[in-house]
């Protein structure tokens, strides 16, 4: 994996071990278990994991599950399994948010004890007219100033379940005319009677994100608590809850921009929607941005991290283009894929001058950049398939395929002329035929004509039938931030993401691929062999790489 290259989090870092040289580097990733991580998500694991890899600190998987009403073991799941696929283990250990609501429930009544919470009656909606704008201060709450005696008596009634859902929460006292929204006042603790996906049915009272979170990060013994940019706002609230529970060892949060990139949503809200209305083939759709759609997809973790590091670690909000993400990926294959043949369109072309029962085979490279990934032997017959893209009745000009009279070159076999096509009855193509110039199997014709046109071809009877997957964005704006107030994202859902080609043929090398095997289809593009779905070839990427361009 290729280390973080230095940027404005390492300064802050490298600042903080010249104060204190014995500092523990010790950073985390906490995902919230409600939906499966996507390529968003690797950023936060990149950075997280390569600045403890750096100072040879800890890594911790954290799941954020305070909220049982959208949380799913088959989510906490697919996480670590994504964790680990990217190579990123947790180094030091993987924790459950839930596993420390003993010590928020501790830390909420310290809180309430020194004065600085209350129990409140207001709904969500009277809280929300109370807060404030950004020009006018908040209202206090009418319970504000109840006693702790009443506090504490409210919430072990909270926690023992007396209140229903909405009719209570804890807040913290802090400062109603803040001009941070986030600190009047904020809700620490609600009431949702909802079972656990871990904890059962012990707790009908859950602590808010930001109460838990930076508890569980001093509790771990995190130093620096790397999150995305709308958590900037929120880091004086961070700071107060690590200062009034009073920890010795203060974590510190810094914030980085998220990653945008073209053509994509990365709310995990809407994706669930997708999958649950069926318009995705599950959550690991290779159309998808999730780490196990692009896996299945055929991206490596090597191009994942490729492309983040490319993108950069700053600040400031951009949109990174989805073609340097495809060029990672092309230029990691175009090394490391073994070529094989596959006609994704096939016709069928019979050699006319070459003996029916005759099979040769030639010699054909398995990568021609590296000599020592050896040969493959391929078979030519009589009959075999050429792809209709590489046929013209009536060709536009400078066409060097084949075309009526004309030759060309079956790729590291023999030079054909076209002859005769011969058609179906509602006038599709059945059969071209071609005869072959037998001697120039090994070189260029001896009479001096040139032939500028090469084409992919497989031997008929020796092919093997396969489906082959071609997708493309499933979004077919640019900028998803971009979607006008009176559309949503299902306006911009680009209806031609996926074709499917149920007829291609691929040679016979290709009849044993393993699922998750990728190739470079020679003339064609990348693709892998799907891990779901029996004899189909998923299109990684195509051949031509447009990349670099200018970055939104």
């Amino acid at each position: 994996m290729e280390e973080l290259k230095n940027n404005f989090i390492h300064d802050i870092i490298d600042a903080d071990l010249l104060e204190n040289p014995e500092l523990k580097i010790h950073t985390r990733f906490p995902p919230e278990p409600n939906g499966y991580l996507h390529i968003g998500s690797a950023k936060a694991i990149w950075i997280n994991a390569m600045t403890a890899k750096k100072y040879g600190g800890l890594f911790n998987l954290r799941y954020d599950d305070t909220n049982p009403s959208k949380e799913d073991n088959e989510y906490v799941e697919s996480i670590y399994e994504d964790l680990t696929w990217l190579g990123c283990e947790p180094t030091g250990g993987v924790y459950y948010g839930s596993d420390y609501f003993d010590k928020c429930y501790e830390f909420a009544v310290k809180l309430i004890e020194d004065g600085k919470a209350y129990v409140c009656d207001l709904s969500s909606d009277e809280m929300r007219r109370m807060r404030g704008t950004l020009t006018e201060p908040g209202i206090n709450s009418p319970y504000r100033d109840r006693s702790v005696e009443k506090n504490l008596d409210l919430f072990r009634r909270m926690r023992d379940g007396e209140f229903p859902d909405g009719a209570k929460t804890l807040r913290a006292k802090i400062d109603m005319s803040s001009p941070n929204m986030n600190m009047r006042d904020p809700a620490i603790y609600r009431i949702v009677h909802t079972s656990h996906h871990r904890q059962g049915d012990k707790w009908c009272i859950y602590p808010l994100y930001d109460f838990a979170h930076p508890i569980q990060d001093a509790l771990e013994g995190i130093t620096h608590s790397l999150c995305s940019i709308e958590f900037e706002n929120h880091r004086p609230l961070y700071e107060w809850v690590i200062d009034n529970i009073g920890f010795e060892n203060k974590p510190k949060q810094r914030e980085f921009a998220r990653l945008n990139v073209t053509h994509t949503v990365m709310s995990k809200r809407y994706l669930r929607k997708l999958v649950e209305t069926g318009l995705v083939d599950g959550w690991d759709d290779p159309r998808m941005p999730t780490l196990s759609g692009l896996r299945r997809r055929g991206y490596t973790p090597e191009a994942i991290f490729d492309f983040v590091s490319r993108a950069g670690v700053a600040k400031a909000y951009s949109v990174v283009d989805y073609e340097l993400l495809e060029h990672c990926i092309r230029e990691e294959l175009n090394d490391s894929a073994q070529r094989r043949i596959a006609i994704l369109h096939p016709i069928k072309v019979v050699i006319t001058n070459y003996p029916e029962d005759k099979v040769e085979y030639f010699e054909v490279a398995n990568n021609p950049t590296h000599p020592e990934c050896g040969t493959r032997r391929v078979p030519f017959t009589r009959e075999l398939y050429i792809d209709a893209d590489d046929f013209a009745e009536v060709p536009p000009p400078k066409f060097f395929r084949m075309k009526p009279d004309g030759e060309v070159r079956l790729m590291g076999a023999y030079i054909v002329k076209c002859n005769e096509i011969i058609k179906n009855e509602d006038g599709t193509i059945k059969e071209i035929r071609c005869t072959a110039d037998i001697e120039t199997a090994n070189g260029m014709p001896t009479d001096g004509r040139k032939v500028k046109g090469t084409i992919h071809w497989l031997s008929l009877p020796n092919a093997h039938k396969a489906t082959v997957m071609l997708y493309d964005f499933l979004f077919d704006i640019e900028n998803t931030a971009d979607i006008p107030e009176d559309k949503t994202y299902d306006d911009y859902l680009n209806t031609a993401s996926v074709v499917r080609i149920d007829g291609a043929m691929v040679e016979p090398a290709l009849a044993d691929a393993k699922s998750g095997e990728r190739y470079q289809f020679v003339r064609t593009g990348y693709f892998v062999k799907d891990t779901k779905s029996e004899n189909t070839f998923n299109r990684i990427v195509g051949l031509k790489d447009s990349f670099p361009k200018t970055q939104k």
